[in-house]
C-alpha cells in the first residue's frame, strides 16, 4: 500500500497541502483530480522525490520504482527505438555483463534473468509502443534531432511506459498527442499491471483507466471509489449535503444569536445566554462550495446566413509553391454542422483550418463563401502571445475599437470576466483564464463559423464541460481539432479524416473510428486503410451525399422555429428546477406555518416544470420528425 501520511507541503509561500492523508490500495489506478492550481503536479512531483515534504512522510513499499514523466525532452544523435530500448536499465546492465562475465554460475542467473524480464522480447516491444505513439518504422531509427519537442516528449512518454516502473506518474500524458495516439495511451494504460498515478483533464482517460480517484481541494485530499463519472456523483452528493448542513447551521445560528441578544444582560439568564454564546463560537462552519469563475462560456450566436455558409470545390492547400499538403478536397459547411477534424499530428489538419479561416489561400480549387460570413479563428499559439502586461479589458478594446465600454464589458462577462477581474494582467491569470479571453477575442464579432485548435489543453475537466455545454448551445458551425474524446463525442456529428493528402469524410461514429485505428495498431495495417475497412461505404462517398446534406441544411432552416422553442423550454426548466431545489432547502427546517405555503408553491412550481418538460418534448419530436431521412 503506498500511502501519503499528514503531509505539509509549501511552495513558494503557498500551502499546496496541509496535513493531507491518502492510502492508496495495492495495484490502485488513481486519476489525481483537482482546479487547475490545486497542486496537483506539485504532488506527484513530491511522490516522485522532486519536491520535499515540510511535514509529514510517505509510505511506499520498499525498493518500489518510481517513474515519472520528466518535461525535459531526450535529444542527441540517438534515435527513438534506441532510446527506448535504453531506459530498460536492467536488461542493458544484464546484456553488457554476459558479454565479459566467465564465471559459470554467474552466466547462468544472468540468462535466467534475462529470460525473467524477456529481454528478448524488448526490442519488438519496444518497436510496437513506439508506433502505438506515432511514429512508423522509418522513423524509429531517425536521428532525435530531426524531431520537433513534441515528438521528443513523445519518446520520452514511450520510454517511460516501457521501464514499467512499479509506480508509474503520468502528468497530462496526453497533452502532446493526436486524438490517435490519446487512444492507443488509453488502451495501453487499461492495461497496465502495476500501480499507476495520472494527472488528466480528459474524463475518457479518467473514465476507462482509474479505479480509484483522489481530489485535491484547498490543501486537502480526499480518496473516492471508482472512475471520475462515479466521482462526480458522490461529490455532487457530498455538496448537496454540505449545502442542507449549512443551512441548518445557519437557522440554528440565528436562533442562538437571537436568544444571547436578548437575555445575555439580564441576570436570570445571563448564565444560560453565555453557554449559547459558547456554543455559537463553537460552531464548526460546514464546507462551502464555492462557485467558479472559470466555468463560464458564453458564445454570442451570429446573424442569420442562409446556407451554406463555405463551399470547398477541388482544393489544394500548403505551403511552399507547387508543393500542396491537401488537395481535391471536396467540403460543404451549413449553420449547425459539427465537424472534427481527426488524423496523425503533421498530416494537415491545422493546414485544412487555417485555410477554412482565411489564413491560407488557395494553391488549386477555390473556397466560395457568403459575403456576410464571420469566422472565428482559435489556435494553440494565441494564448502565448497575449501582452503579459495588459489586461483582458485592454485587449479586448484593441480588438473592438469602436464598441462603447458597456458593450465591451458585456463580452467579457460572458467568459467569466466580470468586476475587477477585467483589470488583472494577464502575467496572474491562470492558463484557463488565458484560454477564455483568447476564445473571448476571436467570438468577438459573433462568427458564423468558429474554428478551434486544440481548445481543451488548458483547461480542467470541469472547465472543459462547461465549453461543451457552450458549444451544444452556440447557434453557428463549429469545426474543431482535438484530442479530448469526450469533447469530440459529445460535440462532432461530421468526422473528417485527414490524411495521405486528402481531408476525406469518415461514415462512422467516434467509436467506430477509435475501434478502426486501435485494429489497425493490432493489425499493423495502416491508419488510413484501417478506417476505409471498418467503414466500407464511406469511400468512395456516396453520389447523393451532398443532395442529402443540401436537404438536411433546408430541413434545419424549416425547424428553426421549433429549435428555437427548444432552447427556450430548456431555459425554463433550468430556471424552474432551481427554484424548485431552493423550495425544497428552505423546507428542511421550515416551521409548520412555513411548510404549508413552501409547499404550495413547490407544487407550482412542479407543475410549471412539467408544462415546459411537455413543450419541449412536443417540440423535439416535431424536430426529430422533419429531420428523418435527411440527416447524414
Amino acid at each position: 500500500m503506498f500511502t501519503l501520511d499528514g503531509i505539509t507541503l509549501r511552495l513558494g509561500g503557498h500551502v499546496i497541502l496541509d496535513h493531507a492523508s491518502v492510502a492508496m490500495p495495492p495495484k490502485a489506478r488513481v486519476g489525481l483530480v483537482g482546479r487547475n492550481g490545486a497542486g496537483k503536479s506539485s504532488v506527484l512531483k513530491m511522490i516522485a522525490g522532486i519536491y520535499e515534504a515540510d511535514e509529514g512522510r510517505i509510505d511506499a513499499p520498499a525498493g518500489m520504482k518510481i517513474g515519472y514523466l520528466r518535461q525535459e525532452a531526450p535529444s542527441g544523435s540517438a534515435t527513438p527505438f534506441e532510446t527506448v530500448l535504453a531506459a530498460a536499465e536492467e536488461r542493458a546492465a544484464l546484456l553488457d555483463e554476459a558479454e565479459t562475465a566467465t564465471d559459470p554460475h554467474r552466466i547462468a542467473e544472468i540468462h535466467e534473468r534475462l529470460n525473467t524480464i524477456d529481454a528478448h522480447g524488448a526490442p519488438s516491444r519496444a518497436a510496437r509502443i513506439l508506433a502505438g505513439l506515432g511514429f512508423p518504422e522509418d522513423d524509429q531509427h531517425r536521428p532525435l534531432t530531426e524531431f520537433s519537442g513534441g515528438w521528443r516528449m513523445r519518446v520520452a512518454l514511450a520510454a517511460l511506459l516501457f521501464s514499467e516502473p512499479e509506480l508509474l506518474l503520468l502528468d497530462e500524458p496526453s497533452n502532446h498527442l493526436d486524438l490517435e495516439a490519446a487512444l492507443w495511451l488509453e488502451s495501453f494504460l487499461r492495461a497496465y499491471p502495476a500501480n499507476l498515478i495520472i494527472v488528466s483533464h480528459e474524463r475518457d482517460m479518467l473514465n476507462n483507466v482509474v479505479s480509484h480517484i483522489v481530489h485535491v481541494d484547498r490543501g486537502k485530499t480526499t480518496l473516492y471509489v471508482g472512475n471520475y463519472d462515479q466521482f462526480e456523483r458522490q461529490r455532487n452528493e457530498r455538496q448537496a449535503q454540505d449545502a442542507a448542513m449549512r443551512a441548518k447551521q445557519e437557522t440554528k445560528r440565528r436562533k442562538l444569536q437571537a436568544y444571547v441578544d436578548r437575555w445575555r444582560y439580564k441576570a436570570h439568564t445571563a448564565r444560560q445566554a453565555q453557554s449559547r454564546l459558547k456554543a455559537l463560537q463553537r460552531m464548526a462552519p460546514a464546507a462551502e462550495v464555492f462557485d467558479d469563475a472559470s466555468l463560464v462560456f458564453d458564445f454570442p450566436s451570429p446573424k442569420e446566413v442562409k446556407p451554406p455558409l463555405m463551399m470547398l470545390d477541388k482544393l489544394a492547400i500548403g505551403y511552399e509553391p507547387g508543393t500542396p499538403v491537401l488537395s481535391q478536397i471536396d467540403l460543404r459547411i451549413d449553420p449547425d454542422d459539427r465537424i472534427a477534424l481527426v488524423g496523425r499530428n503533421g498530416n494537415g489538419k491545422t493546414t485544412l483550418a487555417r485555410a477554412l479561416a482565411g489564413q491560407l489561400s488557395p494553391m488549386d480549387g477555390r473556397i466560395k463563401a457568403s459575403g456576410k460570413l464571420g469566422v472565428g479563428y482559435f489556435a494553440q499559439h494565441q494564448i502565448e502571445e497575449l501582452v503579459p502586461e495588459d489586461t483582458p479589458l485592454q485587449h479586448m478594446e484593441r480588438v473592438m475599437p469602436f464598441a462603447k465600454p458597456g458593450e465591451v464589458r458585456n463580452h467579457l462577462a460572458r467568459f467569466g470576466f466580470s468586476g475587477d477581474k477585467v483589470s488583472v494582467r494577464i502575467s496572474a491569470l491562470s492558463g484557463g483564464e488565458r484560454a477564455r479571453l483568447s476564445l473571448a477575442l476571436v467570438t468577438r464579432d459573433a462568427p458564423h463559423i468558429l474554428i478551434l485548435d486544440e481548445p481543451t489543453n488548458h483547461l480542467d475537466v470541469d472547465a472543459r464541460e462547461a465549453l461543451v455545454q457552450a458549444l451544444a448551445g452556440f447557434g453557428g458551425a463549429v469545426i474543431v481539432v482535438s484530442h479530448d474524446r469526450h469533447l469530440l463525442s459529445l460535440i462532432a456529428d461530421r468526422l473528417l479524416v485527414v490524411d495521405g493528402g486528402r481531408a476525406m469524410e469518415f461514415d462512422g461514429t467516434l467509436d467506430d473510428y477509435r475501434d478502426s485505428i486501435l485494429g489497425a495498431a493490432r493489425s499493423g495495417r495502416g491508419k488510413t486503410e484501417a478506417a476505409k475497412a471498418s467503414a466500407p461505404e464511406s469511400a468512395p462517398i456516396k453520389v447523393d451525399r451532398k443532395e442529402k446534406r443540401k436537404a438536411a441544411a433546408e430541413a434545419r432552416e424549416r425547424t428553426k422555429p421549433l429549435r428555437k422553442a427548444i432552447a427556450e423550454a430548456e431555459a425554463d426548466m433550468k430556471q424552474l428546477t432551481a427554484k424548485r431545489d431552493a423550495v425544497d432547502a428552505k423546507l428542511i427546517d421550515a416551521p409548520p406555518a412555513a411548510a404549508s405555503d413552501l409547499m404550495k408553491q413547490r407544487g407550482q412550481l412542479t407543475r410549471a416544470l412539467e408544462d415546459a418538460e411537455a413543450r419541449w418534448l412536443e417540440a423535439s419530436e416535431a424536430v426529430e420528425a422533419a429531420m428523418a431521412g435527411v440527416e447524414v
